[in-house]
């Protein structure tokens, strides 16, 4: 049993499982560990829970009105159904590679059905975005086990295909651990294939959302990206304005830029 909390469902499949918790109202995913996946407040199940997966909807900064947005992980599905429900005219695509991820994600997390807007696809992250170049204009990628982050998600290889996946203006969006030893050799291998490279703090110490440009960002002057932060806030209920000061804090600047 996991500590504190009781579990709903568990798979197994060779030595790792899918195990869905619940506590306090708020239901998470685990994937053979204790460690927190994606969790999901079932009085709001659209909310964003977790503080990292507000953070990567820092993009809508740089990107307010995104078309196609491609997922790598699926998780509990908390990001696919924010913007499903949350951000008109986009379209979504899922690419998640275990089965039993996908079928606790519609059981017990609300992840709708596909249907013109949204598609889950059971595929290899890495293939699929090698074979579908200028395929979206925003791509997510969060892959992690149930303990550290997949391997083949974060080599410099694959940041290249996924530069390649993005449209002429695209970016990329990558949750990254800062506690991880390996954090400065995938931030590098990044900003060697990407031009322009923002790196977003979570508002729970641990996460960073690292933004990668195809092209150097629209606006990057501090009033401006304060405006576009004060109107997200009114519109999505996130904490817009903590993103733009803790980008401040985390990337090169001016009392008048960001320095990219």
């Amino acid at each position: 049993m996991l500590s504190g909390k009781w579990r709903i469902q568990r798979w197994f499949e060779r030595e790792s499982s899918v195990d869905v918790s619940e506590r306090d109202g708020v239901r998470s995913l685990h994937l053979g560990s204790p460690t927190v996946q994606s969790s999901m407040k079932l009085s709001d199940p659209v909310e964003l829970v977790l503080s990292y997966t507000r953070a990567m909807m820092a993009f809508l900064l740089f990107a307010p009105r995104p078309k196609h947005v491609l997922m790598i992980g699926l998780g509990g599905g908390s990001l696919a159904k924010f913007v499903y429900h949350r951000i008109d005219g986009a379209r979504t695509t899922v690419v998640e590679n275990n089965p039993r991820v996908v079928a606790a994600a519609r059981q017990y997390f609300f992840v709708p059905e596909d249907d013109e807007r949204l598609k889950v696809e059971l595929a290899d992250g890495e293939e699929w975005i090698a074979r579908n170049p200028e395929s979206c204009d925003v791509l997510m990628v969060d892959g992690y086990d149930g303990h550290n982050q997949v391997q083949t998600l974060s080599t410099e290889d694959f940041y290249a295909s996924a530069r390649s996946a993005l449209d002429p203006t695209g970016i990329l969006v990558a949750n990254l651990w800062s506690s991880d030893s390996r954090f400065d050799t995938y931030l590098q291998r990044i900003e060697r294939v990407f031009p322009t490279v923002v790196c977003v703090p979570a508002e729970r110490h641990g996460n960073v959302a690292v933004l990668a440009f195809n092209r150097p960002p629209r606006t990057t002057r501090w009033a401006v990206l304060r405006a576009e932060a004060r109107e997200l806030e009114a519109t999505y209920g996130l904490e817009f304005m903590r993103m733009v000061e803790g980008m401040r804090r985390l990337n090169p600047h001016s009392d008048r830029d960001l320095t990219v």
